[in-house]
């Protein structure tokens, strides 16, 4: 069986057709020339991390090799690319006209780090909406020059900005909602941070581009946590709660490095069967990838999801063994648990973590799951043979992993 093909919207086919005729040198995917362009916008050269320099020239090669985009996908690659270097540049001139802003206490951050597909963002969802819990939003991380203003933080306008964005990316991948929903006044997970540092998963979930992702793996992860906790002394600057909430399942791979920028994080590690997490993920990237070309081998992207995220899984559990010091740190929660009861399950970490649990984010956290059901936004359908995946190997490849945490297997 073979999966179906991607999405593609008739305006896209449209374009990708029309595109290379009326502008066969646009976009430019020129290192110089993107760093120029984000240059003059944001008023600034400052990389703030020269290396930085060194990665944009590798990553545009490994595209231009490897990604087989269209010309849509072309642009995508040259939007990202500017619009991240832009916000690295913004940020870094605002962090030098404000000195003030470096060391700002960043003390017992949350982080939600557990396998894709395991609950993670319903468990990010809920903790935003405790009052004392301060989430980015997806509009402050696409567009974080300057930063945001508590006063303003509902009403800054790019918000709007930001609604026009994601709707972009709903229009040429319609059925992502019912994967991942991502929005402009949604928490936003961290990938997008770190992508702006070319040291993290992004650009190799978005692009087929296994070279660039094989060298990420090999690199510190330093770096891209430098920049993290910079991004976020950026974002609170101006705007803060008591305590910072923060997620992405990328964590697990640079779980090391997580914990030795942030030495007092508090984290969520959420567990599910890996025989429907694998298969779900191969078909969210699938689907991700479908946006911006139009050659997507699922077999190929299965069996590149399933040993990636192995080998991510195995790192953190060798971290959590290493570092038994932070043993209290950590809160496993069962996908399951968090399908009975997700409130419970929160306030079971808040009390690991001794954090005050109160009425009014209980109400608010009901609230939100009443506006919010399950499958709001359609149903995830997908086959394991589309991804060229068998439960038997992922039982195989996974058996420590359930074995360690009492993972239940149910596919």
């Amino acid at each position: 069986m073979a999966a179906p093909p991607p999405h593609r919207p008739r305006v896209v086919r449209w374009l990708n057709r029309l595109g290379p005729l009326v502008a066969p040198r646009w976009p430019s995917l020129d290192p110089d020339d993107i760093v120029q362009a984000a240059a003059r916008k944001a008023k600034s050269t400052d990389f703030g991390d020269l290396d930085f320099a060194e990665r944009l020239p590798r990553i545009v090669e490994a595209v231009e090799r490897e990604a087989n985009l269209h010309w849509i996908g072309r642009v995508a690659v040259r939007q990202s690319l500017e619009m991240g270097l832009q916000s690295r540049f913004g940020l870094y001139r605002h962090r030098a006209e404000h000195p003030e802003i470096a060391g700002i206490p960043i003390e017992r951050p949350v982080f939600i780090v557990g396998f894709p597909r395991t609950g993670t963002t319903i468990l990010f969802n809920l903790l935003s909406q405790d009052p004392a819990n301060r989430t980015p939003q997806g509009w402050e991380v696409q567009f974080p020059n300057p930063p945001p203003k508590r006063d303003t933080y509902t009403t800054d306008r790019r918000i709007e900005k930001a609604y026009k964005y994601f709707g972009q990316m709903d229009r040429m991948a319609p059925e992502l909602p019912a994967i991942h929903e991502v929005g402009a006044q949604l928490p936003q997970e961290c990938m997008p941070i770190l992508a702006h540092t070319l040291l993290s998963p992004q650009p190799g979930i978005v692009y087929n581009i296994p070279s660039y992702q094989a060298w990420v793996d090999q690199q510190s992860a330093g770096p891209a946590y430098t920049y993290h906790r910079h991004f976020l002394e950026h974002l609170q600057s101006r705007y803060m709660k008591d305590r910072w909430v923060l997620k992405s399942p990328v964590h697990l791979r640079t779980l090391d490095a997580l914990l030795d920028e942030y030495p007092d994080a508090r984290l969520i590690f959420t567990h599910r069967d890996p025989a429907k997490t694998i298969p779900s993920l191969a078909s969210l990237i699938y689907t991700i990838r479908g946006i911006v070309t139009d050659t997507v081998d699922a077999r190929a992207v299965g069996r590149e999801q399933f040993d990636w995220w192995a080998d991510s899984l195995d790192h953190a559990m060798a971290v959590r063994a290493k570092r038994g010091d932070k043993s209290d740190q950590f809160v496993d929660i069962h996908f399951e648990d968090v399908i009975s009861d997700p409130i419970a399950a929160l306030r079971g970490a808040y009390e690991r973590f001794e954090m005050p649990w109160t009425d009014e984010s209980e109400r608010r956290m009901r609230t939100f799951l009443e506006n919010n059901p399950r499958g709001k936004h359609g149903t995830h359908r997908y086959e394991l043979d589309d991804f060229g995946l068998r439960v038997e190997d992922i039982r195989a490849r996974f058996e420590n992993y359930c074995d360690t945490y009492g993972v239940p297997l149910v596919a």
